[in-house]
C-alpha cells in the first residue's frame, strides 16, 4: 500500500530556520558563515545551543544533540531545520525523539548522509523531509549554486524537476512511487528496526562514500535477500565516492550493482547527481514522484504538490 506522507508548508523570508548538529562535530566557522548567509537572505536564524560542540567525534553528547533537535521539533515558529553535517551519531538519539510538537507543526528537516536515519524516522511517522546539501556546501558554493537554488525553490514552494544524462548501465522504463532511501550504509544500519520500511512501489535512491566495493556488494545483497528489490518500482543510483574500484570483485562498483539487480525489470538510473559530491540535488523523501529513464536522459519530477 502506498504510504501517504505529509509535506511541510513552504517557507518565506522572515520565517525561522534552526541549525542543529545531530551527528558529527563540525568546524564552528561553517555554522557562523551559514548563519550570516541565511540572515542576510532575510530569514530568522537560531543556532542550537550545542551545535558547535565537540565530544570526541560527535557534536556534543547524545543528550546534548537530542536536546537541540527536540527544541527545534517542539518550536511552533520554526519552519525549517538545517542539519549542519552528517558524520555519525544520529542513530544514537533516534528512538528518543518526541514527535508531539512536530505533529502540531510539521517542518522541513534538511540534510543527507548520516541524516538518512532521521529521514527514515520521519517517514515512519508519516512526514516528508529533504535529502539535500548541508552547511559546508551552502557556504562554499553560495546562492548561485544550482543545487542551493533548487533547495530553496522547494522550501519556498517553487516547482523543481530533475534531469540526468544517460548511462550505459541504465535500464529504461517509467515508474511512479514514493521516493525513499539515501545513504546505503545508514539504511543498512536500520535493517530490522521499525524504521526499516520500504513499501511496494517505492522509488529507491542510494548513494554512499568511503565504503569499499565488497562492502557495497554485501549491503546490496542484504537488500536483495531481504526482499527490498522485490517491492520497489524504480531505482536511482547516485554517487559512490571515496573508494578505489577493486577489480578482484570482477567488476567496477557500478557493474557490481548492475549485476545484483539484473533479474528485476524496474527502471534503473546510474549516476544521478546526488551524494557526497558538489553535484547533489535536493530530493523530497516521502513525496510521490515519476521516474522516466531513457537511453539519453533520466527525468524525475514530483507528482505530489509540494506547495502548501
Amino acid at each position: 500500500m502506498e504510504q501517504k506522507n505529509k509535506i511541510p508548508s513552504q517557507i518565506s523570508k522572515g520565517d525561522r530556520i534552526r541549525i542543529v548538529s545531530p551527528s558529527g562535530a563540525i568546524t564552528p566557522e561553517i555554522i557562523d558563515n551559514a548563519e550570516k548567509m541565511l540572515l542576510n537572505a532575510g530569514y530568522e536564524v537560531i543556532v542550537g545551543k550545542h551545535a558547535k560542540c565537540e565530544y570526541f567525534r560527535f557534536a556534543g553528547t547524545a543528550e546534548e544533540r537530542l536536546s537541540d533537535l527536540q527544541e527545534a521539533f517542539n518550536d511552533q515558529e520554526t519552519k525549517a531545520i538545517f542539519c549542519s553535517r552528517g558524520g555519525y551519531g544520529a542513530i544514537q538519539i533516534l528512538d528518543n525523539i518526541d514527535m508531539t510538537g512536530f505533529r502540531k507543526n510539521p517542518k522541513w528537516l534538511i540534510g543527507f548522509s548520516d541524516i538518512t536515519a532521521i529521514h527514515a524516522m520521519l517517514q515512519f511517522h508519516g512526514y516528508a523531509s529533504m535529502h539535500a546539501p548541508m552547511l559546508k556546501h551552502l557556504t562554499e558554493q553560495g546562492w548561485g549554486d544550482k543545487y542551493v537554488c533548487h533547495m530553496f525553490d522547494i522550501l519556498e514552494g517553487r516547482k523543481v524537476e530533475y534531469s540526468s544524462p544517460g548511462n550505459l548501465l541504465n535500464r529504461t522504463g517509467h515508474a511512479t512511487g514514493i521516493l525513499k532511501g539515501g545513504n546505503l550504509a545508514v539504511l543498512n544500519g536500520l535493517r530490522g528496526t521499525k524504521y526499516d520500511y520500504i513499501p511496494k512501489d517505492t522509488i529507491l535512491i542510494l548513494e554512499d562514500t568511503g565504503e569499499r566495493p565488497y562492502q557495497i556488494d554485501r549491503m546490496l545483497w542484504n537488500l536483495k535477500i531481504g526482499g527490498i528489490f522485490d517491492n520497489i518500482s524504480g531505482l536511482i543510483i547516485g554517487s559512490f565516492t571515496g573508494y578505489e574500484d577493486d577489480m578482484s570483485m570482477g567488476k567496477n562498483t557500478y557493474g557490481i550493482i548492475s549485476d545484483i539487480i539484473a533479474q528485476y525489470d524496474f527502471p534503473v538510473c546510474f549516476g544521478f547527481p546526488v551524494g557526497h559530491t558538489e553535484d547533489n540535488e535536493p530530493l523530497v523523501l516521502g513525496a510521490k514522484v515519476e521516474l522516466c529513464v531513457s537511453t539519453l536522459t533520466t527525468t524525475l519530477k514530483y507528482i505530489q504538490p509540494l506547495k502548501k
